[in-house]
């Protein structure tokens, strides 16, 4: 008889949302026939819809939808009051943006370690950034939890100082009631596919609940015009009253983002049931040094899961491992902000901030989205226990 070969295991992607679409797409359709039959596809009722949808599930005064979460951070900083050649406080370990936006607005960043056994800025290493041209610290919520806002606001009165917050990865994380982005004077949000909230494309949010921040991001992100812009395309009569840029949402982006908004809590429960599942599989694993759920949230904050990010042992080899098998992972980070080639001339070295360098060797992050199947969850903790056990021995 002819042996045959084992059938090739099923690829588990790092993030897939073709089910969530699926299921979704009635919805999904009859917003995007709400834009056809309007006629307008940019900056029009459907992003205004979104905006007052937003702020009703975040609790926020104002909401601005833009067109990336990067765009919501640069036009946040100039509204907050950043000004060329200010410095802005932030972490050394997270996404490029978070530093690249400070840059984009005209300020300089400079940065501080993480937490002992966390993600976000260490209260103790900001206070020490501090010089007189600081203008600015900007915090950022990663993963699945915030950062320590209240030790930071105090290191910020103590300063003289204002708090914009990097919540892009946060929807639905709040302290005391509160949402994140809406604890200093402002925050942000993106709809990169992935988040918690995605999209089909790029998109971005300003919250804040200072009126005066929200108007003037309304003028930037349509190259500064003032008055009403949002539904009134193209609005060239309207006067244009500072140097601003084109960073409006488009109406098939909002009509998605809406859809998708209506099922966000039940997105967010399955992302909590998936980590719980890694959570007890994993915590105990030879060569997985940490699991998410072992660190509990700051007092009178929630748990929301937005990656499910292990620090590991011979994590390169583990990511090979995985992706030989058919499994995609990322690395949060490769390289910590302060070693990046475009902040080279920050004159910044290795061991500057060990915390933050650390976690940039250590980290990989696991497939965790609402279409990820507990089987395939099962299926990966099975890869990475045979991992560290073939190397133990």
């Amino acid at each position: 008889m002819q042996k045959t070969s084992p059938p090739v295991a099923s690829a588990i992607p790092f993030f897939s949302q073709a089910r969530t679409f699926e299921e979704n797409w009635s919805e999904i359709r009859n917003h995007v026939t709400d834009v056809l039959d309007d006629g307008k596809f940019s900056h029009g009722a459907k992003v205004g819809e979104l905006e007052d949808r937003l702020a009703a599930w975040t609790g926020a005064r104002h909401v601005v939808a833009v067109n990336s979460g990067t765009d919501a951070l640069v036009l946040l900083l100039r509204a907050a009051g950043l000004r060329p050649g200010d410095e802005v406080i932030v972490p050394a370990y997270s996404f490029i943006a978070t530093a690249s936006a400070v840059v984009l607005a005209g300020g300089v960043p400079v940065f501080a370690d993480i937490e002992e056994g966390g993600h976000g800025a260490d209260p103790r290493s900001v206070d020490a950034a501090v010089t007189g041209r600081t203008k600015m610290i900007m915090p950022v919520h990663l993963f699945d939890r915030m950062a320590d806002l209240r030790a930071l606001q105090d290191v910020a009165r103590r300063h003289g100082l204002t708090v914009v917050e990097d919540s892009a990865e946060a929807i639905g994380m709040r302290m005391d009631g509160t949402h994140a982005g809406l604890l200093g004077a402002g925050g942000v949000l993106s709809f990169f596919p992935a988040k918690t909230l995605g999209g089909i494309g790029d998109g971005g949010a300003v919250l804040t609940g200072d009126a005066a921040i929200a108007e003037k991001v309304r003028m930037l992100r349509h190259h500064g015009r003032g008055g009403r812009t949002l539904g009134d395309f193209p609005a060239i009569s309207n006067a244009t009253m500072l140097p601003g840029r084109n960073s409006k949402m488009d109406d098939v982006q909002a009509a998605v983002l809406l859809a998708k908004l209506a099922a966000l809590d039940a997105a967010i429960a399955r992302r909590a049931e998936l980590a719980g599942r890694y959570d007890a599989r994993l915590r105990r694993v030879p060569g997985v040094r940490s699991v998410p759920g072992a660190r509990p949230p700051l007092p009178g904050s929630n748990r929301v899961v937005y990656v499910y990010l292990l620090q590991v042992d011979d994590r390169d080899a583990l990511a090979a491992h995985l992706s030989a098998r058919g499994i995609g992972t990322e690395i949060y980070y490769p390289v910590p902000l302060h070693l990046q080639p475009c902040f080279a001339r920050l004159g910044h070295r290795p061991g500057d901030f060990p915390r933050a360098e650390a976690a940039c060797a250590s980290a990989i992050a696991l497939p965790l989205h609402p279409d990820l199947p507990e089987a395939h969850a099962d299926r990966v903790c099975d890869e990475i226990e045979g991992f560290y056990a073939g190397r133990a021995r």
